[in-house]
């Protein structure tokens, strides 16, 4: 169990990965251990989709920005709200499903992101690297074609994962007073956030990410740059339209 405490308190994201190929055995238990987590009624409505094949990693490629971890890493993983298997069993079993609305993503979402954090931490118990990809809900109209997903399924998340060839710092994280609340949501005044705030704006790469971007502030760098309005309201507009294709919006 302190081995398993230790690797939570080990994260780092590894963008780089050595040639050492991860078995099938290993490979197999790590999936099965995503597929013991928590999930809404013991559905698990959700399927995760395994990428080795070299051409298929090459056409998701451009879909998660051209990250060259997508195609350097052994394996890319992709966690789907899932559905479909669930509806066409109800069905098969002649009871009527009701699970074409956004109710029902989401349910499918959280069990398919809880399932993707229990691959993650078993991963990395065992040595190896993972990096979540933050692109697969920007681009999941484009990876439903390459993956050749149903109605009623759709990416929520990707991780790349396989040996690290680096030792990466960690990244940086809130202080727990930050995140926690005890007993009821106590909100946050100005002095607390500059505070909570302080050690990430003072590390040298946050100075940098400001000086490279012409900003003044690193919240600036996150407004402005990394995380724009026009963005989210574009990928959003996009995103929106996939639950509608899928299914998932029949409010």
């Amino acid at each position: 169990m302190n081995d398993l405490i230790n690797s939570l308190f080990s994260h780092r994201t590894i963008r780089k990965y050595s040639a050492q190929p991860v078995s099938d055995g290993l490979l197999e238990e790590l999936l099965n251990a995503g597929c013991r987590s928590s999930t809404t009624g013991n559905m698990q409505v959700y399927s995760i989709i395994v990428t080795r094949d070299e051409a298929r990693k090459r056409a998701l490629l451009p879909l998660h920005f051209n990250q060259k971890m997508v195609t350097e890493a052994q394996v890319l993983l992709t966690f789907c709200a899932d559905f479909n298997r669930f509806v066409k069993w109800c069905i098969l079993r002649d009871a009527i499903p009701g699970y074409d609305n956004f109710l029902s993503f989401m349910t499918a979402a959280i069990d398919a992101i809880i399932a993707t954090q229990t691959v993650c931490i078993a991963a990395e118990a065992r040595g190896l690297g993972i990096c979540y990809l933050g692109t697969t809900t920007y681009m999941a109209h484009k990876i439903i074609e390459v993956l050749g997903l149903p109605r009623g399924v759709i990416p929520v998340t990707s991780i790349t994962l396989g040996w690290p060839d680096e030792n990466p710092e960690q990244p940086d994280r809130l202080p727990l007073e930050a995140i926690v609340h005890k007993e009821n949501y106590s909100d946050y005044t100005d002095e607390s956030i500059a505070e909570f705030y302080r050690f990430k704006e003072q590390r040298e790469d946050s100075a940098q990410f400001i000086k490279e971007n012409n900003k003044q502030t690193l919240a600036q760098v996150f407004t402005d740059i990394r995380y724009k309005k026009e963005d989210n309201l574009y990928f959003s507009h996009t995103f929106l339209q996939v639950l509608k294709d899928q299914g998932f919006m029949n409010q």
